[in-house]
Protein backbone atom coordinates (compact mmCIF):
# COMPACT_ATOMS: atom_id res chain seq x y z
CA UNK A 1 0.00 0.00 0.00
CA UNK A 2 2.79 2.43 0.91
CA UNK A 3 4.59 1.77 -2.42
CA UNK A 4 1.37 2.50 -4.29
CA UNK A 5 0.85 5.73 -2.38
CA UNK A 6 4.45 6.82 -2.99
CA UNK A 7 4.10 6.01 -6.70
CA UNK A 8 1.03 8.23 -6.73
CA UNK A 9 3.12 10.92 -5.06
CA UNK A 10 5.77 10.69 -7.80
CA UNK A 11 3.12 11.01 -10.50
CA UNK A 12 1.61 14.02 -8.74
CA UNK A 13 5.06 15.61 -8.37
CA UNK A 14 5.80 15.23 -12.08
CA UNK A 15 2.39 16.65 -12.98
CA UNK A 16 2.86 19.48 -10.51
CA UNK A 17 6.17 20.52 -12.05
CA UNK A 18 4.80 20.46 -15.58
CA UNK A 19 1.62 22.31 -14.69
CA UNK A 20 3.11 25.00 -12.49
CA UNK A 21 5.91 25.91 -14.90
CA UNK A 22 3.16 27.30 -17.13
CA UNK A 23 2.14 29.59 -14.27
CA UNK A 24 5.74 30.81 -14.15
CA UNK A 25 5.76 31.63 -17.84
CA UNK A 26 2.54 33.55 -17.54
CA UNK A 27 4.25 36.03 -15.20
CA UNK A 28 1.17 36.48 -13.05
CA UNK A 29 1.90 38.97 -10.27
CA UNK A 30 0.26 39.54 -6.93
CA UNK A 31 -3.31 40.79 -7.11
CA UNK A 32 -4.17 43.84 -4.98
CA UNK A 33 -7.89 43.04 -4.82
CA UNK A 34 -9.34 39.72 -3.60
CA UNK A 35 -10.73 38.03 -6.71
CA UNK A 36 -10.10 34.93 -8.83
CA UNK A 37 -8.12 36.84 -11.50
CA UNK A 38 -6.23 34.22 -13.54
CA UNK A 39 -7.07 31.26 -11.30
CA UNK A 40 -9.33 28.98 -13.38
CA UNK A 41 -12.89 28.23 -12.34
CA UNK A 42 -14.49 24.81 -12.35
CA UNK A 43 -17.90 23.46 -11.54
CA UNK A 44 -18.89 21.31 -8.59
CA UNK A 45 -21.57 18.72 -9.29
CA UNK A 46 -24.66 19.96 -7.37
CA UNK A 47 -25.49 16.38 -6.37
CA UNK A 48 -22.13 16.03 -4.63
CA UNK A 49 -21.68 19.53 -3.26
CA UNK A 50 -21.27 18.20 0.28
CA UNK A 51 -18.71 15.62 -0.82
CA UNK A 52 -15.96 18.01 -1.93
CA UNK A 53 -12.92 19.26 -0.04
CA UNK A 54 -13.23 22.91 0.97
CA UNK A 55 -10.27 24.99 2.10
CA UNK A 56 -11.63 26.86 5.14
CA UNK A 57 -9.66 29.84 6.41
CA UNK A 58 -10.41 30.94 9.98
CA UNK A 59 -11.02 34.61 10.71
CA UNK A 60 -9.86 35.27 14.25
CA UNK A 61 -9.37 38.31 16.52
CA UNK A 62 -5.90 39.67 17.14
CA UNK A 63 -4.23 42.86 18.30
CA UNK A 64 -5.42 44.44 15.06
CA UNK A 65 -8.99 43.18 15.43
CA UNK A 66 -11.00 41.35 12.81
CA UNK A 67 -11.56 43.91 10.09
CA UNK A 68 -13.17 42.92 6.81
CA UNK A 69 -9.85 42.40 5.07
CA UNK A 70 -7.43 43.35 7.83
CA UNK A 71 -5.59 41.36 10.46
CA UNK A 72 -3.09 38.51 10.35
CA UNK A 73 -5.80 35.97 9.59
CA UNK A 74 -6.02 37.15 5.95
CA UNK A 75 -2.28 36.96 5.14
CA UNK A 76 -1.66 35.56 1.62
CA UNK A 77 -5.40 35.72 0.88
CA UNK A 78 -6.90 35.10 -1.65
CA UNK A 79 -4.14 33.75 -3.92
CA UNK A 80 -2.92 31.20 -1.40
CA UNK A 81 -6.32 29.58 -0.92
CA UNK A 82 -7.34 29.75 -4.58
CA UNK A 83 -4.05 28.43 -5.94
CA UNK A 84 -3.83 25.59 -3.44
CA UNK A 85 -7.44 24.57 -4.05
CA UNK A 86 -6.88 24.66 -7.80
CA UNK A 87 -3.73 22.51 -7.63
CA UNK A 88 -5.47 19.97 -5.39
CA UNK A 89 -8.28 19.73 -7.94
CA UNK A 90 -5.85 19.60 -10.86
CA UNK A 91 -3.24 17.07 -9.78
CA UNK A 92 -5.06 14.78 -7.33
CA UNK A 93 -8.27 12.77 -7.39
CA UNK A 94 -9.87 15.04 -4.78
CA UNK A 95 -12.96 16.98 -5.76
CA UNK A 96 -12.39 20.50 -4.48
CA UNK A 97 -14.58 23.56 -3.95
CA UNK A 98 -13.07 26.28 -6.18
CA UNK A 99 -13.99 29.14 -3.85
CA UNK A 100 -13.03 27.99 -0.38
CA UNK A 101 -14.54 29.68 2.66
CA UNK A 102 -13.78 32.16 5.43
CA UNK A 103 -15.42 31.25 8.72
CA UNK A 104 -15.17 32.26 12.34
CA UNK A 105 -14.74 29.62 15.01
CA UNK A 106 -18.19 30.48 16.37
CA UNK A 107 -19.95 29.83 13.04
CA UNK A 108 -22.19 26.76 13.29
CA UNK A 109 -21.26 26.01 9.69
CA UNK A 110 -17.69 25.25 10.81
CA UNK A 111 -18.71 21.74 11.81
CA UNK A 112 -19.68 20.97 8.20
CA UNK A 113 -16.01 21.12 7.17
CA UNK A 114 -13.33 18.67 8.37
CA UNK A 115 -10.31 20.93 7.64
CA UNK A 116 -9.57 24.49 8.81
CA UNK A 117 -6.53 26.74 8.35
CA UNK A 118 -5.17 29.41 10.70
CA UNK A 119 -2.35 31.66 9.53
CA UNK A 120 -0.11 34.07 11.48
CA UNK A 121 -1.39 33.23 14.98
CA UNK A 122 1.51 35.09 16.57
CA UNK A 123 -0.88 37.80 17.77
CA UNK A 124 -4.10 35.75 17.82
CA UNK A 125 -6.33 36.43 20.81
CA UNK A 126 -9.31 34.10 21.00
CA UNK A 127 -12.45 34.84 22.96
CA UNK A 128 -13.68 32.33 25.53
CA UNK A 129 -16.46 31.32 23.15
CA UNK A 130 -13.98 30.71 20.33
CA UNK A 131 -11.79 28.63 22.63
CA UNK A 132 -14.75 26.41 23.49
CA UNK A 133 -15.82 26.10 19.85
CA UNK A 134 -12.32 25.16 18.65
CA UNK A 135 -12.01 22.53 21.36
CA UNK A 136 -15.37 21.02 20.46
CA UNK A 137 -14.57 21.12 16.72
CA UNK A 138 -11.27 19.28 17.12
CA UNK A 139 -12.55 16.69 19.58
CA UNK A 140 -15.42 15.94 17.21
CA UNK A 141 -13.15 14.96 14.33
CA UNK A 142 -12.04 18.28 12.85
CA UNK A 143 -8.48 18.98 11.71
CA UNK A 144 -6.56 22.25 12.13
CA UNK A 145 -3.52 23.41 10.15
CA UNK A 146 -1.56 26.34 11.63
CA UNK A 147 0.97 28.15 9.44
CA UNK A 148 3.33 31.14 9.14
CA UNK A 149 4.49 32.32 12.53
CA UNK A 150 8.08 32.82 13.54
CA UNK A 151 10.32 33.03 16.58
CA UNK A 152 9.87 32.68 20.31
CA UNK A 153 7.51 35.59 20.95
CA UNK A 154 4.96 34.45 18.37
CA UNK A 155 5.27 30.85 19.54
CA UNK A 156 4.64 31.92 23.13
CA UNK A 157 1.46 33.74 22.14
CA UNK A 158 0.14 30.80 20.12
CA UNK A 159 1.11 28.33 22.84
CA UNK A 160 -0.81 30.32 25.43
CA UNK A 161 -3.89 30.37 23.20
CA UNK A 162 -3.80 26.66 22.33
CA UNK A 163 -3.32 25.79 26.01
CA UNK A 164 -6.57 27.62 26.68
CA UNK A 165 -8.15 25.22 24.19
CA UNK A 166 -6.40 22.11 25.54
CA UNK A 167 -4.90 22.77 28.98
CA UNK A 168 -4.47 19.01 29.42
CA UNK A 169 -2.54 18.45 26.17
CA UNK A 170 0.93 19.41 25.00
CA UNK A 171 2.01 20.07 21.39
CA UNK A 172 4.29 17.21 20.32
CA UNK A 173 7.14 17.56 17.81
CA UNK A 174 6.63 15.25 14.84
CA UNK A 175 9.69 13.24 13.77
CA UNK A 176 10.60 13.21 10.08
CA UNK A 177 9.66 9.51 10.11
CA UNK A 178 5.99 10.39 10.73
CA UNK A 179 3.72 9.35 7.83
CA UNK A 180 2.55 12.93 7.26
CA UNK A 181 5.94 13.67 5.69
CA UNK A 182 5.73 10.65 3.37
CA UNK A 183 2.08 9.81 2.65
CA UNK A 184 2.09 11.26 -0.89
CA UNK A 185 5.40 13.08 -1.35
CA UNK A 186 8.35 11.36 0.33
CA UNK A 187 10.02 14.34 1.99
CA UNK A 188 13.57 13.87 3.26
CA UNK A 189 13.56 16.90 5.55
CA UNK A 190 10.98 19.10 7.24
CA UNK A 191 10.24 21.95 4.80
CA UNK A 192 11.17 25.45 5.91
CA UNK A 193 9.50 27.99 3.64
CA UNK A 194 10.67 31.58 3.80
CA UNK A 195 8.58 34.41 2.41
CA UNK A 196 9.44 35.33 -1.16
CA UNK A 197 10.88 38.70 -0.15
CA UNK A 198 13.16 37.19 2.47
CA UNK A 199 14.24 34.27 0.28
CA UNK A 200 15.21 36.49 -2.64
CA UNK A 201 16.97 39.00 -0.38
CA UNK A 202 19.10 36.28 1.25
CA UNK A 203 19.50 33.99 -1.75
CA UNK A 204 22.83 32.15 -1.61
CA UNK A 205 23.31 32.68 2.15
CA UNK A 206 22.70 30.37 5.13
CA UNK A 207 19.79 32.62 6.12
CA UNK A 208 17.69 31.97 3.03
CA UNK A 209 15.16 29.73 4.80
CA UNK A 210 14.43 31.57 8.04
CA UNK A 211 13.34 35.08 8.84
CA UNK A 212 14.97 35.83 12.20
CA UNK A 213 17.72 34.49 14.43
CA UNK A 214 15.34 32.82 16.88
CA UNK A 215 13.54 31.03 14.03
CA UNK A 216 16.38 29.05 12.45
CA UNK A 217 14.90 25.65 13.31
CA UNK A 218 11.64 24.64 11.67
CA UNK A 219 9.07 22.81 13.79
CA UNK A 220 6.07 20.67 12.90
CA UNK A 221 4.15 19.93 16.08
CA UNK A 222 0.85 18.23 16.63
CA UNK A 223 -2.00 17.71 19.05
CA UNK A 224 -3.56 14.27 19.41
CA UNK A 225 -6.86 13.16 20.89
CA UNK A 226 -7.24 10.35 23.42
CA UNK A 227 -7.35 7.74 20.64
CA UNK A 228 -4.15 8.97 19.04
CA UNK A 229 -5.81 10.79 16.14
CA UNK A 230 -3.95 13.87 14.97
CA UNK A 231 -6.22 16.88 15.52
CA UNK A 232 -3.82 19.64 14.48
CA UNK A 233 -0.52 20.24 12.74
CA UNK A 234 1.36 23.34 13.84
CA UNK A 235 3.86 24.60 11.24
CA UNK A 236 6.21 26.97 13.11
CA UNK A 237 9.13 28.91 11.60
CA UNK A 238 7.86 28.27 8.09
CA UNK A 239 5.45 29.91 5.63
CA UNK A 240 3.83 27.31 3.38
CA UNK A 241 1.08 29.74 2.38
CA UNK A 242 3.51 32.10 0.68
CA UNK A 243 4.66 29.29 -1.57
CA UNK A 244 1.07 28.78 -2.71
CA UNK A 245 0.33 32.48 -3.04
CA UNK A 246 3.48 33.41 -5.00
CA UNK A 247 3.72 30.44 -7.37
CA UNK A 248 3.90 32.62 -10.50
CA UNK A 249 6.09 35.48 -9.33
CA UNK A 250 9.66 34.19 -9.38
CA UNK A 251 10.96 31.01 -11.06
CA UNK A 252 13.80 30.40 -8.61
CA UNK A 253 11.52 30.83 -5.58
CA UNK A 254 8.98 28.49 -7.10
CA UNK A 255 11.54 25.83 -7.98
CA UNK A 256 13.35 25.90 -4.65
CA UNK A 257 10.45 26.53 -2.30
CA UNK A 258 7.01 26.18 -3.91
CA UNK A 259 7.58 23.03 -5.95
CA UNK A 260 9.89 21.29 -3.49
CA UNK A 261 8.30 22.33 -0.21
CA UNK A 262 5.04 24.29 -0.09
CA UNK A 263 2.87 22.22 -2.40
CA UNK A 264 4.24 18.78 -1.41
CA UNK A 265 3.86 19.49 2.31
CA UNK A 266 0.42 21.04 1.87
CA UNK A 267 -0.82 18.12 -0.20
CA UNK A 268 0.61 15.65 2.33
CA UNK A 269 -1.18 17.44 5.17
CA UNK A 270 -4.55 17.43 3.41
CA UNK A 271 -4.15 13.81 2.29
CA UNK A 272 -3.24 12.71 5.80
CA UNK A 273 -6.05 14.70 7.40
CA UNK A 274 -8.64 13.31 5.01
CA UNK A 275 -7.52 9.68 5.38
CA UNK A 276 -7.02 9.51 9.15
Amino acid sequence: MRKAVQALGLIILLCLGAILVNAQRSGRGRRPIPDRSNVPEWQVDPEFRKDVFTFVRVRYPSGGGYGRWGGGWRTDYPDSDLNFSFRLQQVTSLKVDPEGKILELTDKELFDYPFIYIIEPGSMQLTDEEVACLRRYLLNGGFLMVDDFWGEREWENFYNEIKRVFPEREPTELPISHPIFHCVFDLKAKPQMASIRHAISYRGTPYVSYEREDAAEVHYKSLFDDKGRMMAIICHNTDLGDGWEREGEDEWYFREFGEKMAYPMGINIVFYAMTH
